[in-house]
């Protein structure tokens, strides 16, 4: 876009008229005409002034060229990819630094550019490597300003672990403000921070924390696909899923309890009769282990709740009522089962 299709285009946004443009900038209706027509540029002294004027940087005044498309991005990236393969990554760096300063607002271009740059820098030993990370690192502090969420944060990924690596732990973890409260990588982030600070019970805790919502943010989603195969006939992948469930109880110490019981839906809905039998015994035998992930040394720096006697001892009745619930109707006279009622 010529700099008079810019100055055209954002007086208008603004609502301003030639006449109210010229009047602003003490210059004549007749001479912003010109400017917007491509006969004449504006003298270098009023280019500030009018992308002050006008809402915008000077680099937005002077962007000659539109955006890059998302195709024409790629298209980039290949070639600079395939140039840091076969030139000198000075040579390379500098055909990046006048491709961004071409396209000063494609973000996306800045963004890919310096973390392709940024991979090739640290996967070499260069002369003067601290100057061309001073340089992607502004780029990346650049894209900080993006309205698009993923380039925001993508940019402030690689800003935080360039702090790391300098060890400015201050620095890294401001760049945390950069991610959702509720992201779990922010939470490893900080623990890492932590880690790196003195903080080393904190950071432990919260590792530890994110196991934890880990696990049960796996089983969440393994009943679900268990679920979801039981719908439409899946049997061997239901069981398939069972196991899996069980494994995972075990290998994060969640108690035997835990370990057993993920089996009995699908027990109940094929019928078998012998294993819901075994199932509903392992269950209701473990009963006082499900609180057992309390003691398990993988959460020994988080402070978790005991299981009261009384609740324990609630649960078992209600599972021993429950063998007389109707959804087991297909028990009846099943040896093992009645001798659970005994």
């Amino acid at each position: 876009m010529a700099i008079g299709d810019v100055i055209r285009k954002y007086r208008r946004e603004r609502g301003m008229t030639q006449e109210d443009m010229a009047t602003r900038l003490g210059v004549t209706a007749p001479a912003v005409n010109k400017w917007e027509r491509g006969s004449t540029l504006p003298d270098v002294a009023l280019l500030s002034p009018i992308a002050r004027l006008l809402g915008i940087t000077t680099d937005e005044l002077l962007s000659f060229k539109d955006e890059l498309t998302e195709e024409e991005v790629n298209q980039y990236l290949t070639k600079l990819q395939s140039d840091l393969e076969t030139r000198d990554f000075s040579d390379v760096f500098r055909s990046v630094k006048e491709k961004i300063e071409e396209y000063p607002n494609c973000e996306s271009l800045i963004w890919q550019a310096a973390e392709t740059l940024d991979a090739a820098r640290m996967a070499s030993e260069l002369p003067d490597g601290d100057v061309y990370e001073n340089a992607i690192l502004a780029w990346y502090e650049r894209c900080l300003r993006s309205q698009d969420e993923r380039i925001r944060s993508q940019a402030a990924d690689s800003l935080f672990h360039a702090s790391i690596r300098r060890e400015d732990y201050e620095k890294a973890a401001r760049y945390l403000e950069y991610f959702s409260l509720g992201d779990p990588e922010r939470k490893r982030r900080e623990a890492l921070v932590n880690s790196k600070t003195g903080k080393r019970a904190e950071a432990y805790r919260a590792y530890e924390e994110l196991i934890f919502v880990a696990y049960q943010h796996i089983q969440l989603v393994l009943n679900d696909l268990r679920i979801l195969y039981m719908e439409d006939g899946g049997h061997e992948m239901a069981r398939k899923l069972v196991e899996v469930s069980s494994a995972a109880a075990r290998a994060f110490e969640m108690g035997r309890y835990n370990e057993v019981s993920y089996g009995l839906d699908v027990a109940v809905w094929e019928g078998d009769a012998e294993w819901t039998a075994r199932l509903m015994g392992d269950i209701i035998e473990s009963v006082g282990t499900i609180g057992d992930f309390a003691s398990s040394k993988l959460f020994q720096h988080m402070t978790l709740k005991t299981i009261e006697p009384e609740y324990l001892a609630g649960l078992k009745r209600e599972l021993l009522r429950s063998l007389d619930d109707e959804t087991f109707d297909y028990m009846r006279g099943n040896e093992a089962w009645e001798a659970l009622k005994a």
